[in-house]
């Protein structure tokens, strides 16, 4: 590739960071400074909880940013003391940082927001399988397409309709889950507008305002946008190499009202682990024994396959279960199935959802169905694997010295940065989707204010194989060029 990489110039230009545990330059702050004299009617110590927002923002203040101390930034902007005690704490009040007494002031960060690749309305930081490149499969897909708009009565496709979906679309979800879920009823699956809009119905239903959802130290960072969009707090929990840990969850039981637990036990995103039987198991008499509702969102639970039944099974009156096709057909396919405790909870979630997305697209649900019933669906997962499988197959051997960690039928992989890179993983994501590498931060994924030094790649999407290659190789270089400075 030819790209010659200076970290020391990547490292300095503005916006870019030192090590978790080194302070900001004060000169960095000096806008501060400007902005706190230059006449606008605020109080001070709002004015500095807007700066930190507004920086973090301008990804100016990233996750593990250590702040000036409070004596230090009192000097700098000529106030006093208390004044700059009260602002961090507004902005802690705020969600932004986070104090640790006799270590400093740490930002907290935000979930990122990233520009589309290449100016193009797709996103190459979401988590997408690999495009169907089959041709006589993408034939069939459109003859599935047509046979379901030519079939089936045009206006019962365009009219409102009960919310939960057909029965014919019920009983192809549950068909679809049955190595997944055993003994499903239809009475208690609901067909709903996409995982995401499931889960933010049951964190209104089962957290409400105010309610507290137990949860790793990494998760999908759409499930914090949710959490912050309803004023539900995360409580992390420590995880190991299957998840998170019962004692720490037991902990929590006994010292919090704890509303519901957060698990996405198959394929886990980012660190792509799947959780081992014994630990479902110790976490479903858990969930029994203190009566706490589980929300296991399976999204990757129909990727691997060797299927790996649900927690459900061993907690079926406490687990509300969430699968769909957005991560085995299609993210377009806005189609998923939840699976509740019982029928009068399917009846509740009902409620939520109608609420807040009024139904799920009968002609989305219509085509699901098809494909599930014809077969189709398998064909495009047996095909996405042998995708993911080259992929995985190319990327073990291109960083296989850096020891990411995969699945062989996931699309998507954890890499840890070396110790000896001293540099916020952030700046090197930022750095790497800049030359078109699909990389987020584990700032994304973090919980507990504490994220690893790791990021996550996707290998899936638009993507072709020669094109991902071009990429590893780049990536290769530029962390192998890295590793041979005694970095930043």
């Amino acid at each position: 590739m030819g790209v010659k990489i200076d970290w020391n110039d990547i490292c300095n230009q503005e916006g870019n960071h030192y090590n978790e545990t080194t302070t900001m330059p004060m000169e960095k702050y000096r806008h501060w400074q400007q902005a706190l004299h230059g006449g606008e009617k605020k109080p001070a110590y709002v004015m500095i909880a807007d700066l930190i927002e507004s920086d973090i923002e301008k990804g100016f203040l990233q996750a593990r940013d250590r702040l000036p101390p409070l004596r230090d930034l009192a000097s700098l902007l000529s106030l006093n003391y208390t004044t700059v005690t009260r602002a961090y704490k507004e902005a802690a009040n705020r969600g932004l940082i986070d104090s640790h007494p006799g270590s400093g002031s740490y930002v907290k960060g935000r979930t990122s927001s990233l520009p589309p690749r290449n100016g193009s309305n797709v996103e190459m930081t979401m988590n997408m399988p690999p495009e169907i490149e089959d041709h006589a499969l993408q034939q069939q897909i459109r003859d599935d397409i047509l046979y379901v708009t030519q079939t089936t009565n045009l206006n019962s496709m365009l009219r409102y309709q009960d919310f939960g979906g057909t029965n014919q679309d019920k009983e192809a979800g549950a068909w679809l889950l049955r190595e997944l879920v055993h003994q499903v009823n239809v009475d208690r699956l609901l067909v709903a507008p996409g995982i995401h809009s499931a889960l933010v119905a049951l964190l209104s239903l089962l957290c409400g305002k105010k309610g507290t959802l137990c949860v790793g130290h990494l998760v999908y960072p759409g499930l914090k946008a949710i959490a912050a969009q309803l004023g539900v707090a995360l409580v992390s929990v420590p995880c190991d190499q299957d998840g998170p840990q019962v004692k720490a969850i037991e902990a929590l039981c006994k010292s919090e009202q704890i509303s519901a637990l957060y698990l996405n036990p198959t394929l886990q995103n980012p660190t792509t682990l799947t959780m081992g039987q014994r630990r479902r198991e110790a976490i479903a008499d858990l969930a029994l024994r203190y009566n706490l509702p589980v929300i296991e969102d399976d999204a990757y639970g129909l990727v691997p396959q060797t299927p790996v039944p649900a927690i459900a099974n061993l907690a079926p009156e406490l687990t509300y279960y969430i699968n769909g096709l957005s991560k085995c057909f299609g993210a377009g396919c806005r189609s998923a199935y939840l699976v509740a405790p019982s029928p009068i909870q399917s009846q509740r979630i009902a409620g939520a959802l109608r609420a807040l997305s009024v139904m799920a697209s009968p002609i989305t649900n219509g085509l699901a169905t098809r494909w599930i019933q014809n077969g189709t669906l398998n064909k495009v997962r047996d095909h996405q694997r042998q995708l993911s499988r080259q992929r995985q197959q190319l990327a073990k051997q291109q960083l296989a010295h850096l020891n990411p960690v995969s699945n062989q039928d996931g699309f998507h992989l954890w890499l840890p940065l070396p110790k000896n890179l001293n540099v916020n993983p952030s700046d090197v994501a930022v750095f790497l989707r800049n030359h078109g590498i699909s990389a987020v931060s584990s700032a994304a994924f973090c919980t507990d204010n504490n994220p690893p030094d790791a990021i996550r790649m996707c290998l899936g999407g638009p993507v072709g194989i020669n094109e991902l290659q071009q990429r590893l190789n780049l990536m290769q270089e530029v962390l192998q060029e890295n590793s041979n400075f005694a970095l930043i």
